[in-house]
């Protein structure tokens, strides 16, 4: 795992070989990225026998266990934490095991804590702060992610980030942008747009153009997942687009905004990227940049989630064009 002052992360790995590809020597680029020529090559090797799924950092984990617990032995101890709901201490007394090894089982098949389980029932009652398995759609459109991120407004002339905060800028009360986007859950294909609310009608009007954007790509919408916020589950007009479209809506669980992670890190990326990704004169030019970066997400950024290609790159598999 890369350590946060690594002079190459995934990223950094997929531009080391973007540059040797380009036709420049290995020793030059090494250089220029401050890294030996051994580390150069190591990472230029696994990106031609593995492709860009080469570059991720591979687990730290023995390839075998000789000395690992039996399955059947696991298997018992599974059954056991099931039917009696107790700890390892009283697990491993009652199996003649050690406590440390009855726990490092529970651990590998991610039991959930006791304190997590509903005492009378055993069901899980308590949030985790993610979802039990990554998961990805086979095919684009079989799912998309709604979303609106908000965003202060800038006042004419720049705001803070412009000027300092030390300087005294005109910005408190302008309001806000809402920036409603959506993002295809196999391809990672986006469409944002800016309004000046989330009010069920807006979103009505946002999802029906995004089903339109998708679809100019021949791609259908088939689901869509959202938060829980009013207008998404309780909006006649939002419900009526979906409907009409034959889109089956879904919900996260309440206060578990990761199970919507997609379009959470396009948020967190577009806010990184675009939104304050400079300094902007005025709230007009912010606005006008958000076209120009959706394009270059979907036709020219590199995601390291889909094996380094572009959401481009899944939605047309070598056919059609971008629109």
């Amino acid at each position: 795992m890369s350590h946060g002052n690594a002079r190459l992360t995934p990223a950094g790995r997929l531009t080391l070989v973007r540059r040797i590809e380009s036709g420049r020597a290995v020793a030059h680029v090494a250089a220029e990225m401050g890294i030996s020529r051994t580390t150069a090559w190591r990472w230029w090797r696994r990106f031609l026998e593995s492709g860009a799924p080469g570059l991720l950092d591979r687990p730290s984990v023995a390839h075998s266990h000789p000395r690992r617990t039996a399955p059947c032995v696991e298997a018992r101890v599974r059954i056991t934490r099931e039917l009696t709901r107790r700890g390892p201490v009283f697990i491993a007394r009652r199996l003649g095991m050690h406590a440390s090894t009855v726990g490092r089982i529970l651990a590998r098949h991610r039991a959930p804590l006791l304190r997590e389980l509903d005492p009378v029932t055993g069901q899980v009652i308590r949030a985790g702060r993610r979802s039990a398995n990554r998961y990805e759609h086979g095919h684009p459109g079989s799912l998309i992610h709604v979303d609106v991120k908000k965003l202060g407004r800038i006042p004419d002339g720049g705001g803070w980030r412009a000027h300092g905060r030390s300087e005294k800028v005109r910005g408190r009360g302008i309001g806000y942008d809402y920036v409603h986007a959506a993002i295809d859950d196999h391809s990672r294909l986006a469409y944002a747009e800016i309004h000046p609310d989330e009010r069920g009608e807006t979103c009505a009007g946002f999802l029906e153009r995004a089903i339109a954007f998708y679809a100019s790509l021949g791609v259908r919408v088939e689901r869509l997942i959202t938060d829980n916020a009013f207008a998404y589950r309780h909006s006649g007009a939002f419900r009526s687009v979906a409907a009409a479209h034959g889109v089956k809506q879904r919900f996260i669980r309440p206060h578990c905004p990761w199970t919507n992670g997609k379009v959470e890190r396009l948020n967190h990326t577009l806010a990184i990227e675009w939104a304050y990704a400079r300094p902007y004169a005025s709230n007009e030019d912010r606005a006008k940049a958000l076209p120009v970066w959706l394009e270059y997400y979907n036709l020219d950024r590199a995601h390291l989630g889909i094996g380094g290609k572009t959401p481009i790159d899944r939605i047309n598999n070598g056919r059609g064009q971008y629109i």
